[in-house]
């Protein structure tokens, strides 16, 4: 009912709710489903200790797996991932831009993460550190709303915020908490976004520079 302010969260980290407008919400959650269907289909990554993410993703671009990029998804078919749209990599630059512009200028996104939570679905607190450049990540939740928790770069403990993520907003960090650990603790059932084209779930669509070449 009231509206939710832009939020600095940490140094380099912003949280801009409903960037999204509900048309472009919808164009996503239907790119995405037919991302999910392959080259390279909707999987739980399983890390290296034999463990399971309770998360699925599918990949664009490059394949991302613990703690590596290559473009063929050797742990899950072998076959090469779909490529990034430039309508996509445009949407990036836009969401860089509402920050800085300069900075927009030089993001060159070459991969997407594309994550679906269900109910049970979780992600422990973690870094982005697989890439080879500093750029910003750029994150947008669609579908239910989560518990967002952005901590530190040192250590995966305190000082952290917990940030509600409701579908269409945007979350933005570079700079100074580029490396910042984060996770989901939590999503809210009940939470979904039909007007998108969500009944059920949380996609989480995140860009990334790698530097690689």
């Amino acid at each position: 009912m009231f509206p939710r302010p832009r939020r600095v969260v940490a140094p380099g980290a912003v949280h801009v709710p409903e960037w999204l407008p509900v048309e472009r919400r919808r164009e996503l959650v239907a790119a995405c489903r037919e991302w999910a269907r392959g080259p390279v289909p909707l999987r739980h990554t399983v890390l290296p200790g034999g463990g399971v993410m309770s998360v699925r993703t599918v990949c664009l671009g490059w394949h991302w797996q613990p703690y590596r990029y290559t473009r063929t998804a050797d742990d899950v078919n072998g076959a090469r991932v779909a490529a990034l749209p430039p309508w996509l990599v445009a949407l990036g630059r836009a969401a860089v831009a509402y920050e800085d512009e300069g900075a927009a200028e030089a993001f060159a996104p070459d991969t997407a993460l594309i994550n679906f939570y269900d109910g049970a679905a979780r992600m422990g607190m973690h870094q982005d550190k697989e890439e080879r450049s500093g750029a910003p990540v750029v994150s947008l939740s669609i579908g239910a709303t989560c518990v967002f928790r952005f901590g530190n770069p040192e250590g995966r403990g305190q000082p952290y915020t917990d940030v509600e993520l409701v579908s269409g907003d945007l979350f933005v960090f570079g700079g100074p908490s580029r490396f910042a650990f984060h996770g989901v603790p939590k999503v809210y059932a009940g939470s979904a976004d039909p007007a998108a084209g969500m009944r059920a779930g949380r996609l989480n669509v995140t860009l990334r520079e790698t530097g690689l070449s």
